[in-house]
């Protein structure tokens, strides 16, 4: 780490602040002049791609956005982005890469690539807005990492909820063994099952790069479930989806919201239409009640729509809600120092395209079960179960 070079560096920009006059100003506040730098570390090559693009997409938009209504504190918003390759240790790279230039880092969409880069941000102390649902980044709490997305956890528990009032006390579930989102979603799963009254009855594991699931559907065959529930990222969620389409299971079929995306909706085709999806409120917002929620949801989905011809898929959402919530934190900072954006993100209240987040020192995650809607497939849209419907009405109108 060169700790005499470092000390020697901090020092000089001491002196220099000090001599200033301004106490409160930092290093990247520059006197209150010039961009306002944010990295944002994304898959823009490799497996994770399809992710990653909707989530430039959607940070772009809003960065665009926030510069257009006068920026923050006065300033413009700058993006630095790196690519992270969908490999954890080229988003090791990255980070190092920028972290003495931002003032903030918006991270990878690749869950492992975020694990990866956690024991950097926890050493380096630089504000981190994960858009990777894995609960290991904030189970134990890391002090700068915040989670965009509803935690593995949290999805499994919105989904049992939405099984035990269909009446599943039986289910199986098939998870990616290879993925930390796979992994922390079985685990999650396996250990709330019990508080729906529901049992696991089978648990096939697979890898990412499995594209035959028939071992899958033989052990789901006899198991005698209820329901399926897929834990999987990327190409199997495609594969699995179009192969139990054709395998002769009438067990219903539930997936998470890595799959409630168009990327997911297009090349399954007619055979999605089996499927129940999970996936944030944001994704099917046009059937909100108005109110705060849905006029925070239609901020993005009307120029998303505008700009890109489609509606924002899951991961947009995650992107452009990830700025949103480091724009409000240094604006109650009053600050881009990441000591101050830190505490100001842990007292954050604030209604967003995905829900309403409550962060605080004791939850990173900030967003609950109830912001999750449990959906069908109608004609190549997700439309929300009645269930859901019921469910998300009560939080919309708050």
């Amino acid at each position: 780490m060169r700790r005499p070079t470092l000390y020697l560096a901090v020092l000089a920009l001491a002196i220099v602040t000090a001599g200033c006059g301004d106490d409160s100003s930092d290093s990247s506040n520059s006197g209150g002049e010039g961009p306002i730098k944010v990295g944002q570390i994304v898959s823009l090559t490799g497996n994770y791609a399809p992710l990653g693009t909707e989530n430039e997409k959607s940070v772009k938009l809003a960065v665009e956005q926030v510069n257009a209504a006068g920026g923050v504190l006065g300033r413009q918003l700058e993006l630095v982005v790196r690519d992270d390759k969908s490999q954890p240790d080229q988003s090791v790279l990255a980070f190092n890469d920028i972290k003495g230039d931002v003032a903030a880092v918006i991270g990878s969409p690749f869950s492992n690539s975020a694990l990866a880069t956690i024991p950097l941000v926890d050493r380096e102390k630089i504000p981190y807005i994960s858009l990777t649902p894995a609960d290991e980044q904030v189970k134990p709490i890391h002090p700068y990492v915040f989670v965009v997305p509803a935690t593995s956890a949290t999805y499994a528990a919105r989904i049992l909820a939405y099984l035990k009032a269909q009446g599943v006390t039986k289910l199986a579930v098939a998870y990616d063994g290879k993925s930390s989102y796979a992994k922390a979603g079985f685990n999650g799963t396996k250990e709330q099952a019990g508080e729906y009254g529901i049992t696991l009855v089978a648990t096939p594991e697979f890898q990412t790069t499995t594209t035959e699931f028939s071992a899958v559907f033989n052990q789901v065959r006899s198991s005698g479930a209820g329901a399926l529930l897929v834990w999987a990222t990327g190409p199997p969620g495609v594969a699995l989806a179009k192969q139990y389409a054709t395998a002769g299971l009438t067990t219903p079929v539930v997936f998470t919201g890595a799959q409630a995306s168009r990327l997911w909706l297009e090349p399954v085709g007619a055979a999605a239409e089996r499927a129940t999806v999970a996936s944030s409120v944001g994704v099917v917002g046009s059937t909100l009640p108005d109110g705060a929620l849905k006029q925070a949801i239609e901020e993005l989905a009307g120029p998303f729509q505008s700009k890109y011809g489609y509606a924002p898929p899951q991961f947009a959402q995650d992107g452009y809600t990830g700025v949103k919530l480091l724009v409000a934190a240094i604006e109650k900072a009053g600050s881009t120092d990441p000591e101050k954006v830190q505490k100001a993100l842990e007292g954050l209240s604030l209604t967003t395209p995905n829900g309403t987040y409550t962060y605080s020192a004791e939850d990173h995650a900030g967003l609950s079960a109830d912001f999750i809607s449990i959906n069908t497939v109608k004609a190549g849209a997700f439309v929300p179960t009645e269930w859901a419907a019921g469910q998300l009405a009560t939080v919309a109108g708050k």
